[in-house]
């Protein structure tokens, strides 16, 4: 296991990264050795040609994030954070590959965020999430992409009240995959990791690109994007090997070209 300032970097299985928010005792918030520790996180997993997916979650079992650290904020008088402080996949940070939030407490403000910012969620039925800032005079724009993710009207109430769901309400409106007892949630994240280590590399990688160029794009300029984003997975050695190991009823060798 490497320790990155405020957080921990495992990896499982030869393929799976698990990185952990290590500030237990400060509900893993979002301080600045966390925030560096993401960002080096990240780009660790990014440039691993033999890591394929990656699990975020947070340590202890009271919160897997509580947000931006208030009291780092308040000497600071930040007002407007700068576009890079923090670590936001697909924001901030390109990754081409799968990652997965495995929220083991509370994800508040910048906690939904990092959550929100993830592929898949898995959830312990003793998580909470909510959008914080307005109790606390704060702005959420990254909240966006969530239309992408919720029903209108429920992003509204979650935005306007600045209420927490439980995990059951997060399942029930699509934020959340899975919701799982707290003794099962790394072993649940590791089987969703575990069912897209089992796939193709290059159809795995775009998959994911083509979910963001649905959201992104009219129908018409995304189908014509979709194809080229598949056209490197069909032209490849792996999309012989799938139909052949079919054929030959055998487990497929991927090579990832």
């Amino acid at each position: 296991m490497e320790r990155l300032h405020d957080v921990t970097f495992e990896v499982v299985e030869g393929a799976i990264a698990i990185i952990t928010i290590d500030r237990a005792d400060a509900r893993n918030a979002l301080g600045k050795g966390v925030r560096d520790g993401l960002f080096a996180a990240w780009e660790r997993f990014e440039n691993d040609p033999a890591l394929r997916v990656a699990i975020l979650t947070g340590a202890g079992d009271k919160a897997f994030c509580a947000g931006g650290d208030l009291k780092e904020m308040a000497a600071l008088n930040l007002q407007v954070p700068p576009p890079d402080m923090f670590p936001v996949p697909g924001d901030n940070i390109r990754l081409t590959k799968p990652t997965i939030a495995a929220v083991n407490g509370a994800a508040f403000a910048g906690g939904w965020l990092i959550a929100q910012a993830c592929d898949l969620c898995v959830a312990s039925d003793t998580a909470r999430f909510a959008i914080t800032e307005v109790k606390v005079g704060r702005g959420a724009p990254w909240a966006v992409p969530l239309l992408h993710m919720i029903p209108q009207r429920v992003m509204l109430e979650i935005l306007l009240t600045g209420a927490p769901i439980d995990a059951a309400r997060a399942y029930e409106i699509g934020l959340v995959n899975k919701v799982v007892a707290p003794a099962d949630l790394r072993d649940a994240a590791l089987a969703m990791a575990r069912a897209i280590v089992a796939g193709a590399p290059l159809s795995v990688t775009a998959a994911k690109a083509i979910v963001r160029i649905a959201a992104e794009m009219g129908q018409t300029e995304a189908l014509a994007a979709a194809r080229a984003a598949f056209e490197p997975a069909y032209r490849s050695h792996d999309a012989q090997e799938g139909p052949r190991a079919f054929a030959e009823k055998r487990a497929p060798v991927w090579r990832g070209e």
